[in-house]
C-alpha cells in the first residue's frame, strides 16, 4: 500500500489505549452464570459443562488496533471443546479475524486454528501446533490489524501475516468496525479429529482462564471515529502498531514456526480449490 494512502486512512484517528479491568471494557454476552471474574476485574474464567459454556465481548467497536490477551486453556482431556479469541463485525457480509483453540485428548496437542473473513468470505484457514503446553500456564495471544496487514502472534512471535492485497482483487477488512469476542463452547461434532473424538463429560467442568486484557485501538461509535485527532499526524508517531511490519528477525521467527508447527495451509490445499487457489496464494511473499 502506498504511504500516502496509508496516511489518509489513519490521519483522523487517535488511538484509544486500555488495560483496564473486565467490567470497564467487556461484558458477558451469553452463559453469564458460567463466567467468573476475579482479581479486581483483571482476570476471569469461562466454564463449560453439559448445561452451558460462556462468552464475553467488548463494549466498544474498533477499526484497526492491536489486542493482546493472556490465556490458559482447558487442562487435561479437552476433546470437543473450543476456546476462541476473535474480532468480528455483524451481518452476512461481516469481517472476522479468528484465533480458535481446538481441544484434544490428554497428552495430545491443541490445534490453533486461524482464519480471516472479509465481506462475508472466509475459507482462509491456517492451523498450527504450539511449541509449548498452552494449558500449563498463561501465554499472550495478539491480533494486530492495521490498514496494511493482519498479524497473528503468540508470545510476541508472529505465526501468520495476512497482507492487504486489494491491488490484485483480494478483499481486506478495513471498512467495518469489529468487536472483540471470546468464548468457551462444545463442538465435538468437528473440533477434535474431525468429530471422531467426543467430549468426555465426566471431565467437566472445563475451565479456560483469561487475564491482562490490553486494547490499543481506534474506537468507533455512532458511525464515525469517536477519537478524531485534534493535533493531526503527530499523534501517531508513538503508536507503532499503526505502522508495524515484520523486520528480518521476526520474519525468521515466523518461518521457523511455519516450517516446524504448521499443520494446515489453505494455500497448499489444491484438492479443496480444484479451479485454482485463492489469488493471494500466488503472491511470492504471501506467507
Amino acid at each position: 500500500m502506498k504511504a500516502g494512502l496509508l496516511v489518509s486512512l489513519i490521519v483522523n484517528f487517535l488511538v484509544v489505549a486500555s488495560a483496564g479491568g473486565f467490567y470497564n471494557d467487556f461484558y458477558f454476552n451469553w452463559g453469564h452464570d458460567h463466567g467468573k471474574v476475579y482479581d479486581n476485574g483483571n482476570s476471569l474464567s469461562l466454564i463449560l459443562d453439559k448445561n452451558s459454556g460462556s462468552g464475553f465481548q467488548s463494549k466498544k467497536e474498533y477499526l484497526f488496533g492491536k489486542i493482546d490477551i493472556q490465556l490458559k486453556l482447558v487442562h487435561g482431556n479437552s476433546a470437543g471443546t473450543v476456546t476462541t479469541f476473535y474480532l468480528s463485525s455483524l451481518g452476512p457480509y461481516h469481517d472476522e479475524i479468528d484465533f480458535e483453540f481446538l481441544g484434544n485428548t490428554s497428552g495430545q496437542p491443541y490445534t490453533l486454528h486461524t482464519n480471516v473473513f472479509s465481506q462475508g468470505k472466509g475459507n482462509r484457514e491456517q492451523q498450527f501446533y504450539l511449541w509449548f503446553d498452552p494449558a500449563a500456564d498463561f501465554h499472550t495471544y495478539s491480533i494486530l490489524w492495521n490498514p496494511q496487514r493482519i498479524l497473528f502472534s503468540v508470545d510476541g512471535i508472529a505465526i501468520r501475516e495476512f497482507k492487504n492485497l486489494e491491488s490484485i482483487g483480494v478483499p481486506f477488512p478495513k471498512n467495518q468496525p469489529m468487536r472483540i469476542y471470546s468464548s468457551l463452547w462444545e463442538a465435538d461434532d468437528w473440533a477434535t479429529c474431525g468429530g471422531r473424538v467426543k467430549t468426555d463429560w465426566t471431565k467437566a467442568p472445563f475451565v479456560a482462564s483469561f487475564r491482562n486484557f490490553n486494547v490499543n485501538a481506534c474506537a468507533w461509535s455512532y458511525g464515525a471515529s469517536s477519537c478524531k485527532s485534534k493535533s493531526g499526524f503527530a499523534d501517531f508517531i508513538s503508536n507503532s502498531w499503526i505502522w508495524e511490519e515484520l523486520d528480518v528477525g521476526r520474519k525468521g521467527q515466523m518461518k521457523w514456526v511455519r516450517d516446524n508447527y504448521m499443520t494446515y495451509d489453505y494455500c497448499k490445499d489444491s484438492k479443496r480449490f480444484p479451479h485454482g487457489l485463492p489469488r493471494e496464494c500466488y503472491v511470492t511473499n504471501f506467507p
